[in-house]
């Protein structure tokens, strides 16, 4: 929905698909993140309803992994609020919670795939067991049953499910970041961010993973939030996009109207490459 930062271009046009909830899912009100002088975001406002999947986009040092760490609370942001409409429809101030609550949220109704999957698994045990904690984590105690459910996962992100007692550390780049999906998503969260998902594998490698991210989104019905420096994923994932720059969101708005007919100079140059990023 629309963001309400003082931006060089604000899009108010944007309303959420026809037969969703009206009410957003997640809410970002005034949210700033400060580290002393600098800026690491400022004055972000911005909703996302279920099922939609929102791009953050922009050159390094933009402030938009800053953004989706404050969101997630991985980072406790200056000012601002984040709120959240869980599963029973109760209406929650994230960082309100006790943190207990958050851990709770991030284990069952949210998920959070790095762009190093080094970050979001246990590379030591594994590969099932990875998918297994997770589910553990929720209350299931049940062996064979967790192993079933860790194996149709693998075999769902397209990993070979007689590797499900091999270690991460065994894997390559692409088949480390399917297994962190699988742990992620095994438990049916609503809500998912994905940092640089793509980052730092193979082209080959890369479009077969966001093939496949496209249709899990698509199966699944998430909600995604997603940071990425590449407008091609925006392009394929996203139904929405922002642009942030030096901590502020200067452009918004469904997707394919800001790559087709961006309005912001910055915008102009990042869609015409003139601005590496």
């Amino acid at each position: 929905m629309t963001s309400q930062t003082q931006s060089e271009v604000l899009d108010t046009s944007i309303a959420p698909n026809e037969g969703r909830d009206e009410r957003p899912l997640l809410s970002i009100s005034g949210l700033s993140k400060l580290y002393g002088t600098r800026i690491g975001c400022r004055d972000v406002s911005l909703e996302v309803h279920a099922g939609e999947v929102l791009a953050i986009v922009g050159e390094s040092g933009s402030g938009k992994t800053t953004l989706l760490n404050c969101i997630s609370s991985s980072l406790t942001p200056t000012a601002g609020t984040v709120t959240y409409q869980m599963r029973d429809g109760r209406v929650s101030d994230v960082f309100a919670m006790s943190e207990a609550e958050r851990r709770q949220l991030m284990r069952t109704e949210w998920g959070f795939v790095h762009q190093n999957p080094v970050d979001g698994l246990r590379m030591t045990v594994s590969a099932g067991a990875n998918v297994g904690e997770r589910l553990m984590a929720v209350g299931d105690r049940h062996y064979g049953q967790i192993r079933n459910r860790a194996t149709s996962w693998l075999d769902r992100v397209e990993i070979d499910t007689d590797r499900i007692d091999d270690q991460p550390r065994e894997f390559s780049g692409g088949m480390r970041q399917r297994l962190q999906i699988a742990r992620n998503l095994v438990t049916g969260p609503r809500l998912v961010f994905m940092d640089e998902p793509t980052g730092g594998l193979d082209v080959s490698v890369q479009a077969r993973l966001l093939d496949l991210l496209r249709t899990l989104v698509a199966d699944l019905g998430l909600a995604v939030i997603i940071v990425t420096h590449d407008l091609a994923v925006a392009r394929l994932l996203s139904d929405r996009m922002i642009v942030m720059r030096q901590g502020r969101v200067i452009e918004n708005g469904l997707t394919d109207r800001v790559l087709d007919d961006p309005q912001a100079p910055y915008t102009q140059l990042l869609v015409s490459s003139i601005l590496q990023v």
